[in-house]
C-alpha cells in the first residue's frame, strides 16, 4: 500500500505549471459532456446545446497549446483537425439561427408578436 502511495506522491511533486495547464484542457473539455447530459435530461430528448460546442473549442485550443508545448504531434495533430469541426458546428448554429430570425421578419410578424423557436 505504501508503495502506491509513494508512486501518487511522486506525481504529484513533479507537476509543473504546463501540466496545469494540460488538465485545465481536459477538465474544460470534459465539462461539454456534463452540459451535454444535463440539457438532455432536461428537455427528455437529445440535445447538443451551443455550449457544448464552445467548451470543445475552448477545452482543444488550451489541450493544443499544451501539447505543442510538450511536442506530441498525435495530440498537436488530433486538437487542430478537432477544432475544424467545432468551429464549423458553430457556424452552422449561428447560420440556422439568423436564417430562423430572418424568416420571421420576411413573414411580415414583428419578432415580439410570435414566440421565437427554442435555439438548441
Amino acid at each position: 500500500m505504501q508503495i502506491i502511495i509513494d508512486f501518487i506522491a511522486n506525481l504529484f511533486r513533479r507537476l509543473d505549471a504546463w501540466d496545469v495547464v494540460g488538465f485545465t484542457g481536459q477538465a474544460i473539455f470534459f465539462s461539454r459532456f456534463l452540459v451535454q447530459w444535463i440539457a438532455t435530461e432536461r428537455k427528455r430528448r437529445t440535445v447538443v446545446p451551443v455550449a457544448f460546442w464552445y467548451l470543445s473549442m475552448g477545452g482543444a485550443m488550451v489541450t493544443l497549446i499544451y501539447s505543442i508545448h510538450v511536442g506530441k504531434l498525435v495530440f498537436i495533430l488530433a486538437f487542430s483537425l478537432s477544432m475544424v469541426i467545432y468551429v464549423r458546428n458553430l457556424w452552422i448554429w449561428y447560420a440556422r439561427r439568423t436564417k430562423r430570425r430572418g424568416l420571421q421578419f420576411a413573414a411580415g410578424s414583428h419578432p415580439n408578436d410570435s414566440p421565437k423557436p427554442p435555439l438548441d
